[in-house]
């Protein structure tokens, strides 16, 4: 949807403060369903646990209809935690990136443009749009993966470098900046593919980082840079499962994989699909969990394809 139609445009709201993972499961309905094209979601931390979720909605809508689409997504408590109202003609992206403040990990500053001028001068501002909804580092997984990258930027020295399911781009651009070194950024939606690009552009690293679109690893781009020094793998536990043994054989040796998009329960079955990996580091943000895991330094040799 144009950013122009959202302007002035009369429409619902619904409001739900609830547990930050049910806050982002209610987020996801809206934003993946068919109602997408027709909703902007805000999405800001409530202190102690608990997230806020606000819903704009450009057109009519009823109330009835989020309430069965919001119990299908995160259950009756949560519908019924909802609060709606009727707002004036408003810039409802401007709206909503009103309620996101910066967010601070690490080296890392992730801002909008509203908050442009607040980045002090010895971190790394990220200048990421919440309008474009695939990223903005307000979620304790991208948090995660920054916290991790942070670290790794203190003695790690990657050559080559793959984000795959990369969103909005904001973990690619944040490797890129740190380590001067291109970025192969993968993500399986084509707009997200165009997003990370406009935004890596944005963020001055356009010449470092190469978004393609691709379902899982299978790229001739990819396979042709292999292996990597560095993988930032944050998506979910099944595709990471479903991915272990060609992810695994991606990573160099004595290079790291960061896996994310994990619930602190899902962390050991993630840990068994990559048990040839050493655990490095392992990150706990709001019941999510982010995982530093390092290749042996000496690997099986591989056979060449023909």
């Amino acid at each position: 949807m144009n950013y122009v139609e959202w302007v002035s445009a009369p429409g619902l709201t619904a409001t739900l403060v609830t547990d930050e993972q049910s806050a982002w499961r209610v987020s996801d309905c809206f934003t993946e369903g068919e109602f997408a094209d027709d909703v902007a979601v805000s999405l800001v931390h409530a202190g102690a646990g608990q997230s806020r979720v606000t819903l704009y909605f450009r057109g009519p809508m009823v109330e009835a209809l989020v309430r069965d689409l919001t119990i299908s997504a995160a259950g009756l408590v949560a519908a019924d935690a909802l609060v709606f109202a009727r707002i004036p003609r408003k810039d409802w992206v401007l709206e909503s990136l009103h309620g996101l403040k910066p967010v601070t990990a690490g080296r890392f500053v992730l801002h909008g443009a509203h908050d442009r001028g607040c980045v002090p001068a010895n971190r790394i501002g990220i200048e990421i749009e919440a309008a474009q909804a695939f990223g903005t580092g307000h979620h304790s997984t991208t948090h995660g993966c920054l916290l991790a990258l942070d670290r790794l930027c203190k003695f790690a020295k990657p050559r080559r470098i793959l984000d795959l399911g990369t969103g909005s781009g904001v973990l690619a651009i944040a490797a890129a900046r740190s380590f001067r070194r291109g970025v192969l950024a993968t993500d399986i939606d084509a707009l997200a593919v165009r997003i990370a690009r406009d935004n890596a552009q944005l963020n001055r690293v356009g010449n470092l980082v190469c978004v393609r679109r691709a379902n899982g690893i299978d790229l001739p781009a990819l396979r042709a840079r292999t292996p990597f020094d560095l993988v930032l793998a944050n998506i979910l536990l099944t595709p990471l499962q479903k991915l272990a043994s060609p992810l695994s054989a991606a990573v160099a040796a004595g290079g790291r994989i960061v896996l994310a998009g994990l619930l602190k329960s899902q962390a050991n079955a993630a840990l068994a699909a990559y048990r040839q990996f050493t655990l490095e580091r392992r990150i706990e943000l709001d019941g999510w969990t982010t995982l530093v895991l390092k290749s042996p330094n000496t690997l099986p040799l591989r056979t060449k394809r023909k």
